[in-house]
Formats: structure tokens, sequence, C-alpha cells
């Protein structure tokens, strides 16, 4: 008789297949945001490089070129930018006016020596002007827009008035006789930018003849001050 076949072994139920464990996976975290302080360093990243291509911009090409969307281009943002720090375009103008003021600021400082007579320095102040305003003629132009000065914007003028106030103290050493130094400066003012204009014209070398401003400098200084002492 064959052998009666063995009984197969039942599955324990307490042993039950279960599913193989996996550590759950976590989502990576999101890049860290910028810090406010890091915002606010962009935002003021932005603003200079704003101001930056209008200097360029007028330097290179005047003030007609000086147009919010071409300012935004050469920054390299959209045209719409500008606005988050300059509600206005007098706003941004003047913005870019100010760094013209305060170079001329820092170029005066420069020649201006205290040891110096008052006249010997209201000369060097005088021949500093015209040689920012022959250098930078965009720029110059930019600075002494009336629209700009009269409307105050980011405090142009607490940066272009000290350097009219210098002025009129100086003449005020170099001419104790005068009765009303801020008005004496403002006329020798008129005569420097009457130069800076009439000799980028054209006018004054067709006029005079001359190649070079120094001697009309040197005549307007003489009409206003009196000759130097070596020259008396």
């Amino acid at each position: 008789m064959p052998p009666e076949p063995r009984p197969q072994p039942q599955p324990d139920p307490r042993r039950e297949s279960r599913p193989e464990f996996r550590p759950e996976s976590r989502p990576e975290p999101p890049p860290a945001g910028p810090s406010p302080s890091g915002s606010a360093s962009s935002e003021d990243g932005l603003r200079d490089r704003l101001v930056r291509a209008g200097v360029e911009l007028v330097d290179a090409e005047g003030v007609p070129a000086l147009s919010l969307r071409e300012i935004a281009r050469r920054a390299g943002v959209s045209h719409g930018a500008p606005r988050r720090h300059f509600p206005t375009h007098l706003d941004l103008l003047s913005a870019i006016a100010r760094e013209g003021f305060r170079e001329l600021a820092a170029r005066t400082a420069a020649v201006d020596d205290e040891g110096q007579q008052a006249r010997t320095r209201i000369e060097a102040l005088a021949r500093g002007y015209l040689d920012f305003a022959h250098g930078r003629p965009g720029m110059y132009e930019l600075m002494f827009r009336h629209d700009l000065l009269e409307s105050g914007r980011l405090g142009l003028r607490d940066t272009s008035l000290p350097l009219f106030a210098r002025l009129a103290e100086l003449l005020a050493l170099a001419r104790p006789d005068i009765v009303d130094p801020v008005a004496a400066a403002g006329a020798l003012w008129a005569n420097l930018h009457g130069i800076v204009q009439l000799w980028r014209w054209g006018s004054l070398r067709l006029a005079t003849g001359a190649d070079d401003v120094a001697p009309l400098l040197t005549a307007a200084l003489d009409a206003h001050l009196g000759p130097a002492e070596d020259r008396r």
C-alpha cells in the first residue's frame, strides 16, 4: 500500500506577513528666503543701481536721455521697478543730480586751502567749478535745472546750498566792503555759469577769439574782486 501523505503544515495566524517597514520620507525644507536685513540690502542695491545707471547715462548721452524706461533698462530691471524707490521721475532725477553735487563738493573741498588768502581760495573754487562743468556737461546741466532745485526733492538743496554759502563767506573775507555778500556771490556765480554756457555754445570763442577760458575767468574775478595783488 502506498504511504499515506503527510499533513502539510498550516500557517501560523500569529505570523501573518506584514508589509516591510520603511522610514517615512520627509520632504526637504524649502530654501530659506532672504532675511529682513538681506531684503533691505537688496532693495538698497536696486536703488543704488538705478542711480548709478542714471549717472552713467547722463554723462554719456546728456539730460534728454534720462527717461525712466532707459534708466531701468540700463540697470537691468523692469521699467516699473524704479517706482519702488522713486515715486516720480523728478525724484529719480534729483537722486542723480545729488551725486553730481556730492562730487562737486568733494572737488571744491580738495582745492580749498584754508591757509590761503580768500581771493586765492575763490579762484581755486571757480576753476574747479569750470573744470567740473567742462568735464561733465550732462551732469552739470541736470544739477542746475530749476525744476529740480525748486522742488527740494530728496534734500537736494541741502547738498547744493552749502557750496553757495561757502562762496558768499569767502567773498565777505575777500571784500569786507561788500554790503551784501550773498548778492555778490550770486552775481559771481551767474558770471561763472554764463562762461560755462556761452563757451559750450561756442559764442564766447566766436566773440572773443579765445581758445581757453582762463583769461575769461581772470577777467570775471577781477571784475568782482579787483585785480590780484601780483597784477596791481
